[in-house]
């Protein structure tokens, strides 16, 4: 039986070209052959995401990919932190999934305690409240960063492998995770090659998101409207553009 197309427009959260190939390059590698996916980043935005700032700064211009998006039937945003997921799920009906929301749910099937390996120190708040809105500290052996720019991840990608390698080994000895979640979207390519490392499973955000959105288009799901999630109050928006209006949804 030939199952129908599904089409899903993965947004990588920065500016960053070479990023926003890697991750689609992920993404294509795992998709089943009836899935469409085309991939994109925001025409506004930080260049990499790695602060309460520019995080902020980089949520208008995602919504904007789906605001503009008539065809798709399920997104995908592909920073770890998922910024303005809550807000995504507002403007459409079709299904939104974070990729750190999906990456901690498939560790939590995988492994009874897992680890977040990230980048730069100064991202842990970020992290950490990023695990508290999925509800799943208590399983959380760890957020483990590192010296990594976002950046880095792409331009370097054999010292990156590296510092994950030390990063997550510590996790594992010193902290018990019996998994690891890649705590960047810039990290996508590398689980097989940690996977083989380490022994234990490693978690590429991007796969987890392409894999939970395919299921919930199969599914027929749709984004509740019941209440939290519901279309934005009709009111004017000063200095936007006129798709950002709340009418046009």
């Amino acid at each position: 039986m030939m199952l129908p197309t599904c089409r899903i427009k993965i947004i990588n959260g920065n500016t960053c070209q070479p990023m926003t190939a890697n991750i689609n390059a992920s993404a294509q590698a795992v998709k089943f052959p009836h899935t469409e996916i085309v991939t994109v980043h925001p025409q506004t935005g930080p260049e990499s995401i790695e602060s309460f700032y520019d995080e902020y700064l980089a949520i208008p211009g995602i919504l904007e990919q789906i605001i503009l998006d008539a065809d798709s039937d399920a997104f995908i945003l592909a920073c770890w932190g998922d910024p303005g997921l809550e807000a995504a799920r507002e403007i459409t009906s079709k299904p939104v999934v974070g990729i750190a929301e999906a990456s901690l749910y498939m560790a939590n099937m995988l492994a009874a305690k897992w680890s977040v390996v990230t980048t730069l120190h100064r991202v842990r708040d970020m992290v950490e409240k990023t695990i508290q809105k999925t509800g799943l500290t208590e399983r959380c052996a760890s957020v483990r960063t590192t010296t990594l720019a976002v950046l880095d991840t792409e331009q370097d990608r054999t010292a990156t492998l590296k510092v994950l390698i030390e990063a997550s080994q510590l996790a594992i000895k010193a902290d018990g995770a019996e998994a690891i979640c890649l705590g960047c979207a810039g990290m996508s390519g590398l689980e097989q090659q940690l996977e083989d490392h380490l022994g234990v499973p490693v978690i590429d955000a991007v796969a987890a998101a392409v894999k939970m959105a395919e299921s919930l288009v199969s599914l027929g799901k749709t984004t509740s409207k019941r209440l939290t999630y519901r279309f934005p109050e009709l009111k004017t928006i000063k200095g936007y553009k006129p798709h950002f209006q709340a009418k046009n949804f």
